[in-house]
């Protein structure tokens, strides 16, 4: 199978020609498949910020392709029109991008844009409001009226209403407290299962990431540096933590374990892996 999304020696030059050229991703070859649940994650200035900003056409590329469906995205205007609805972007903090009188009108703008009929912007608010949680008697009330993390999932319903192929939320739980963050990463598991959609998540909480997605991309200094399932990734986690990464919590724990002499796998990264590891090594000696 074609992947959805590829990138092909994906370079992008900000302030080119000027003292402040900086190059900040380089040969960038990525792909995801329809149905995946990717996390990227990389330390401030890694460039995956910018590279995710290529996938949906918000950036040009300064050398190199971005495919959509096998079609380089920049092939017309109209094409990389089309694009920006069927991948759809969340930013970091997408409640400050909040404009519309009511909710509704707020998740309603996209679906909007895209000349869609009354009935099938209705029905998408309200199937969009669902996904992330938002009662429906909310809809006529100002966004600004709402919470924190209420306005969060606003912003994200209004993205999701356009029912994009490729779902890309960068940071979506930055500054919300535990119960905000554990909600959010709810609603977007929820969401990939239900429209089996591709989620592309960038996130610094490794144990949010770590037990959600099924492939993990690792960006370094404008490039990625590893690629794989969160259990090969994870169980590198000296290499992680050397280029300026957290673990998840009980990943450091059974790494200090195994320097105690335990012998665990590497490659646990969930308490529910630890526990039943730890009760299994018990068992093992009970019987020996």
């Amino acid at each position: 199978m074609a992947p959805i999304i590829k990138t092909e020696k994906l370079n992008h030059l900000y302030s080119a020609g000027t003292p402040f050229e900086r190059l900040a991703i380089k040969d960038i070859d990525f792909e995801a498949e329809q149905g995946e649940f990717i996390g990227i994650i990389g330390h401030t200035g890694s460039g995956k910020s910018t590279f995710i900003q290529h996938l949906n056409g918000l950036l040009k590329p300064t050398s190199g392709k971005v495919l959509f469906n096998d079609t380089d995205i920049w092939e017309s205007k109209a094409y990389v029109r089309d694009v920006r609805f069927k991948v759809g972007l969340v930013f970091q903090y997408p409640e400050y991008q909040l404009f519309e009188e009511t909710v509704y009108k707020d998740i309603a703008f996209g679906p909007k844009n895209m000349r869609l009929t009354e009935n099938e912007i209705d029905l998408r608010v309200h199937e969009a409001a669902d996904f992330v949680g938002i009662e429906h008697e909310l809809l006529d009330k100002s966004p600004f009226e709402l919470s924190g993390g209420q306005k969060r999932r606003i912003a994200i319903a209004g993205v999701i209403a356009m029912r994009p192929d490729i779902l890309i939320l960068d940071e979506p739980t930055a500054g919300l407290d535990p119960r905000g963050r554990d909600m959010i990463i709810g609603n977007i598991r929820s969401y990939h299962e239900k429209m089996k959609s591709t989620v592309i998540l960038v996130t610094h909480n490794m144990e949010e990431i770590a037990r959600s997605v099924q492939r993990l991309v690792v960006f370094e200094s404008g490039s990625i540096l590893m690629n794989g399932t969160p259990a090969e990734i994870f169980m590198q986690g000296d290499k992680l933590q050397k280029i300026g990464l957290a673990v998840p919590e009980i990943t450091r724990v059974i790494m200090r374990l195994r320097e105690l002499g335990l012998p665990l796998n590497p490659s646990i990264f969930t308490v529910e892996q630890a526990t039943e590891a730890l009760l299994n090594l018990k068992g093992g000696r009970k019987r020996a």
